[in-house]
């Protein structure tokens, strides 16, 4: 048979003539349409866009396990990162493009900081931070309400500000955000919004540039003195942090160290990539547990079993590695709810997937993990529904590769996977010794996204459990 004849064309929506596909996407919840698109379409789907051409949509596992062959295609940086990485903050790990050498020298020189064993090292700085959420969720009194989101972000931000270069945003002492927080989430709603822009409608609000080059400006500036502090203190060398090691690293296989452009993109990168995506674990992690009082009654039972009722003794790392039913709430948290729902690829050269679908060269496909993690032939018949024990060791060895994907793939998966796991672990291990969780409003899950995914306007209570004496201090 000849090969061309027995391709088929992508399934696509009818569109509309000049807008193409613009009225099927979802601009307030533009995940959750994908996914509807998805159910309507199938495994893989076609849209396109005034300016930005045709985009492939793929979630079925077979076609995602060729797109994540490395040897065939490559990482494309989705628009919103190239939103993040426009002058004057520019590309970093997460941004850049594979081919950039720029990116070879930082992950080169940064990836022994992410070890296994340099997690160990991180512990201290995770517990400086996690007492405070601690300290201010058990000095609440019985009607205060919390808002989850925006608590974890603090927790988080504050997490990789100290880790990764030793500063703190002193999130959870101040009455209003740090100027960073304000212009970072300001640059990650226009990361958001401005690829949905149609040509040309940029410059009808010129007014949002101006914002957007203004928050950039802060964000660069608040970089710069956390560099400028370092090499003034002298104390450039002695503090075995991220920032130390670009400051100090030498990338082995080009022999150079890391200008300080690429020192301020990779740090604006951590600072925004290193929060956004584990305060969203974190958040809907609370969520399904409030949902699923038998799995919190088991992550009860083995927080209170490992690390005891005593809350004045804080885990150590040890005790963090001997949580496996609290690691699987997070690994079935990531299933359902992936922070970071897709990354992108493109082909090296034009190609053909699951034998009939051509992509070109120059296209672009989107690999929703929402969908991707809700496949039935891998999930079983009831994929929507939380079950922590689909990650129990016996089930998870059986889990095929490249069908479970919240951290990316390949040589573009995300670097700080340990860190984030290791933060949630510690984070949501501390609040089930500690508290009772409250679904005070019988929450209803809606979705906010910018880069990343987050439970919108989620507020629970709180109370410390029975047999329990705060006394954290």
């Amino acid at each position: 048979m000849d090969p061309v004849a027995a391709l088929e064309p992508i399934p696509r929506p009818p569109g509309h003539l000049l807008i193409g596909n613009l009225l099927d996407l979802d601009a307030s919840h533009p995940m959750e349409g994908l996914m509807d698109l998805a159910r309507q379409y199938g495994s893989i789907y076609e849209l396109t866009v005034p300016g930005r051409g045709s985009r492939i949509i793929v979630s079925g596992y077979e076609l995602v396990n060729e797109l994540c062959d490395d040897s065939r295609f490559d990482k494309l940086v989705g628009s919103g990162l190239r939103v993040l990485a426009e002058d004057p903050v520019g590309p970093g790990l997460f941004s850049a493009e594979t081919a950039d050498p720029n990116w070879h020298k930082a992950h080169n020189i940064l990836l022994p900081a992410f070890s296994l064993d340099a997690m160990r090292g991180y512990l201290p700085q995770m517990l400086d931070i996690a007492v405070q959420l601690m300290q201010k969720w058990e000095r609440l009194n019985p009607e205060d309400i919390v808002d989850v989101p925006a608590d974890t972000t603090r927790l988080t931000l504050d997490t990789i500000a100290l880790c990764g270069f030793n500063y703190r945003f002193n999130s959870f002492y101040r009455d209003t955000p740090h100027p960073f927080v304000v212009a970072m989430l300001g640059s990650l709603e226009a990361a958001q919004t401005k690829p949905r822009e149609l040509p040309g409608q940029a410059m009808l609000h010129p007014q949002r540039t101006q914002q957007f080059h203004a928050r950039q400006q802060i964000l660069l500036q608040t970089v710069q003195r956390i560099i400028q502090d370092r090499r003034s203190t002298g104390a450039v060398g002695t503090i075995n942090d991220l920032l130390d090691r670009m400051l100090t690293g030498i990338d082995r296989e080009s022999g150079e160290k890391l200008d300080d452009a690429n020192i301020i993109a990779q740090c604006f990168n951590f600072l925004i990539a290193g929060h956004e995506t584990t305060s969203g674990l974190l958040s809907f992690a609370l969520y399904e547990l409030i949902k699923h009082p038998e799995v919190l009654a088991r992550g009860y039972d083995e927080v209170d079993r490992v690390l005891g009722t005593d809350l004045s003794v804080l885990p150590t790392h040890a005790q963090i590695h001997q949580l496996p039913y609290v690691a699987q709430i997070l690994e079935e948290t990531l299933r359902l709810w992936p922070t970071a729902p897709g990354f992108w690829r493109r082909p090296y050269e034009n190609t053909v997937i699951g034998g009939k679908y051509k992509v070109g060269k120059d296209d672009a496909a989107l690999i929703l993990l929402p969908m991707l993690h809700r496949d039935k032939h891998i999930w079983g018949e009831n994929p929507e529904q939380f079950n922590p024990d689909q990650f129990s060791p016996e089930i998870q060895s059986t889990i095929p590769p490249n069908a479970y994907k919240p951290f990316g793939t390949g040589q573009r998966a995300c670097i700080g996977r340990q860190f984030a796991s290791q933060e949630a672990t510690l984070v949501l291990a501390m609040i089930l010794q500690r508290f009772e969780l409250i679904d005070f409003a019988n929450y209803h899950l809606k979705t906010r996204q910018t880069l990343t995914i987050k439970p919108d306007n989620f507020h629970i209570k709180v109370k410390l459990r029975v047999g329990r004496t705060a006394t954290l201090s």
